[in-house]
C-alpha cells in the first residue's frame, strides 16, 4: 500500500507535468480542469468515498460471521441502487450539460464553454466507472486484499498520461479527457472485476432498500455526504471564481494545490493514519486523558513537520514550479502564477494537517456530526472571503488560495477548542504551545537564512550557464536540504521534544553500521 501510494504521487506529479508540457498553461488547460467540475461534483452528491467506507464493515461483519450469502445481498442491493443513481445522474449531466456549465463558469467566453461541455462530456461517465469499482474495491478490503484497489489509481494517472503523450497528438486536448476515460475503466472496473472473479464474488440486480445491511449502509453514509469541509469542496469553489480571471488562472490554481498536498498527504495524513487506531483504543477504554495527549503530542509531531515544509514552500516556490513543469509549452510566466498561489495555499498547510488528526479524534469518540457542521459553517464563510480577497483586495487567484487557506486555519482552531472541552486534561500533561512556539522560530530563522542565500547561490549558477530547470534543482537540493538540516539542528539546541525522533533515527543508522563486519 505504502509503495502504491508513492508511485501514484509520483504519477499524479508526472501527468501534470506531462500536460504542462503539451500545453502549457492558458485557455485549453482551464477548460480541460474545468471539464471536471461537474463530474467532481457528481462524486460529492453521492458521497464519494463515504460510500465505499461505509460499506467495508457492515460487508465484513456479514462476510467474517459466516453470513457470506448476505454479505454478497448487501453489496448487490447498494451497487444496484447507487449504479442506478449515478447512471441517471451521469445521463442528465450529458443531457444539460452546456447549461450547468455556463452557471458554474459565469467568466468563460463562448470558445471555453464550448470546449467545457465537449470535455465534460467526456470524462462525466468515468464517474460510473469510479462508483463501481469503489464498491468492489470496498469488498476486497473486507477480504484483506489490497493490492488491486492499491494500484486503481495509478492506472488512472497512466491512462491520463497516455491521453497527454499519445492521444493528444490527434484529438489535442481531447485526447487527455479520453486518456482519463480509459484509465478510469481500465483501474477502476477491469482490475477489481477481475480481481473479484478470481477470490470469488457474487453480485445479482437486487433493489432492497429494506435490508437491514443496506439501510446501515445508506445510514453511515449520509454525514460524510453533507460534509463540506473537504479541500475538494474548496477547489470546486475556486474554480467557479478562477473563470472570472484571466486565462490559466483555473490551472494555476489546481497546480499549486497539488504541490501543497504532497507534504500533506506525506505527513499530515500519514501521521493521522498511524495515531488513528491509538486514539480509538484510548476512546475505547475511555481514557480521555491520554486520548487528549496523544492528540496534542501528534498536532506537534505534525507542525514540527509542516511548519519547515510551509518555510520550504515559500522561498522555493519559482524553483518547485520550475523543476515541476518548465517543460515545452510552459512559460516563465506560467510558473510565476503557480508559485503566487502556492504561496498562499503553503500558509494553510500546518492548518490542513493538524485538521486531519483532529478530525480523526472526532471519530474516535464515535462523533462524525461535529466536523461535519465546522466544516460546513465553515464553507459558508469561504465563499464571501474569496469575493473579498479576490476583488476588493485585488489579490485575483492569489487571493482565492489565501482564502483557503485562512478558512482551513478557521476551521481546524474551531475543531481544536471544541475537542479540548470534551477532553479532559492527563495528569502531568506536557506544554503544548511552547514547543510549537520553538518550531515557528526556529522555522522563521532556517527559512530567512534560505531566502537570503537564495539569490546569490542562483547567481552563481547561472554565471555557470546551467540550464534554469538545472539551477532551480540545484537550488532545491542544495539549499533546501541545508536549510532543513538547520531547522532540525535548531530545535534541537532549543529542546524541542519531536527533535530526538531524527536524533533517535540516525543513532539507530550509526549502529547499524558499526554492527555490519
Amino acid at each position: 500500500m505504502m509503495i502504491a501510494i508513492l508511485m501514484s504521487r509520483v504519477l499524479g506529479q508526472l501527468r501534470d507535468t506531462v500536460i504542462a508540457f503539451r500545453f502549457g498553461q492558458n485557455e485549453l488547460t482551464d477548460a480541460y480542469r474545468a471539464a471536471f467540475q461537474l463530474p467532481d461534483l457528481l462524486f460529492f452528491m453521492v458521497a464519494g468515498g463515504a460510500l465505499s467506507s461505509a460499506l467495508i464493515p457492515v460487508f465484513s461483519e456479514y462476510f467474517s460471521t459466516d453470513r457470506k450469502q448476505e454479505a454478497w445481498r448487501v453489496f448487490s442491493s447498494v451497487a444496484t441502487v447507487m449504479l442506478c443513481v449515478v447512471i441517471v445522474l451521469v445521463l442528465l449531466g450529458e443531457l444539460f450539460a452546456p447549461w450547468i456549465i455556463r452557471l458554474m463558469f459565469p467568466g468563460f467566453d463562448e470558445e471555453r464553454l464550448t470546449l467545457t461541455v465537449s470535455l465534460t462530456r467526456i470524462v462525466l461517465p468515468a464517474q460510473i466507472f469510479f462508483l463501481a469499482g469503489g464498491l468492489m474495491m470496498a469488498t476486497l478490503y473486507a477480504r484483506q486484499h489490497f493490492l488491486t484497489p492499491a494500484l486503481g489509481p495509478n492506472i488512472y494517472n497512466l491512462g491520463i498520461i497516455f491521453g497527454g503523450l499519445a492521444l493528444a497528438i490527434p484529438f489535442g486536448i481531447h485526447g487527455l479527457a479520453w486518456g482519463a476515460l480509459i484509465g478510469a475503466f481500465a483501474g477502476n472496473v477491469l482490475m477489481p472485476l477481475w480481481t473479484m472473479r478470481r477470490l470469488g464474488s457474487q453480485f445479482s440486480f437486487r433493489w432492497d432498500l429494506s435490508h437491514p445491511g443496506a439501510r446501515q449502509v445508506f445510514k453511515m453514509m449520509l454525514p460524510v455526504m453533507f460534509g463540506l469541509s473537504l479541500p475538494g469542496i474548496y477547489m470546486l469553489i475556486l474554480r467557479v471564481y478562477g473563470s472570472l480571471l484571466p486565462a490559466g488562472a483555473i490551472s494555476a490554481l489546481d497546480n499549486a494545490n497539488r504541490q501543497m498536498q504532497a507534504p500533506l498527504g506525506i505527513v499530515g495524513q500519514a501521521i493521522a493514519l498511524g495515531i488513528f487506531p491509538t486514539m480509538a483504543a484510548l476512546a475505547a477504554n475511555a481514557q480521555w486523558g491520554e486520548l487528549r495527549r496523544s492528540l496534542q503530542q501528534g498536532l506537534r509531531l505534525v507542525w514540527f513537520l509542516t511548519l519547515p515544509a510551509t518555510a520550504l514552500l515559500w522561498v522555493f516556490a519559482e524553483d518547485i514550479g520550475r523543476v515541476l513543469l518548465q517543460y515545452g509549452k510552459f512559460k516563465d510566466s506560467d510558473t510565476a502564477m503557480v508559485a503566487a498561489a502556492l504561496r498562499m495555499f503553503s500558509l494553510g498547510l500546518f492548518a490542513w494537517s493538524g485538521q486531519a488528526l483532529i478530525a480523526r479524534a472526532f471519530f474516535s469518540i464515535k462523533d462524525s456530526l461535529t466536523p461535519v457542521l465546522i466544516g460546513s459553517l465553515t464553507t459558508v464563510l469561504f465563499v464571501p472571503l474569496c469575493f473579498l480577497l479576490m476583488n476588493r483586495f485585488n489579490m485575483n487567484y492569489a487571493g482565492l488560495a489565501l482564502a483557503t487557506s485562512i478558512a482551513a486555519t478557521i476551521q481546524m482552531i474551531w475543531m481544536y477548542r471544541v475537542l479540548k472541552r470534551r477532553l479532559p486534561p492527563a495528569e502531568g500533561e506536557e506544554p503544548f504551545l511552547k514547543p510549537i512556539s520553538l518550531c515557528a522560530l526556529a522555522t522563521l530563522l532556517s527559512g530567512s537564512l534560505a531566502g537570503l542565500l537564495r539569490s546569490p547561490l542562483a547567481q552563481f549558477a547561472e554565471s555557470q550557464q546551467w540550464q534554469p530547470n538545472l539551477v532551480s534543482a540545484f537550488l532545491l537540493l542544495i539549499l533546501g536540504g541545508g536549510s532543513f538540516l538547520v531547522y532540525l539542528a535548531l530545535t534541537r539546541w532549543l529542546g524541542v521534544p519531536e527533535s530526538r525522533v531524527f536524533q533517535s533515527l540516525l543513532d539507530r543508522k550509526r549502529r547499524q553500521k558499526a554492527e555490519k563486519p
